[in-house]
């Protein structure tokens, strides 16, 4: 499940299996279904995660 955080005044979105933070929503389930289905990540959805400080 798909969780929205919120951090320093932004919304983020962050994949349930893996933890990467994302701007979108639509993003942040893209990972978390490929996570589920291949039991891993995908390069070219987490090359649009975002680092949270």
């Amino acid at each position: 499940m798909v969780k929205e955080i919120n951090h320093k005044g932004k919304k983020y979105f962050q994949c349930g299996i893996c933890g990467f933070y994302y701007n979108a929503e639509d993003l942040a389930q893209k990972c978390e279904d490929f996570c589920k289905k291949h039991n891993s990540c995908s390069l070219e959805i987490t090359k649009h995660s975002v680092k949270l400080n």
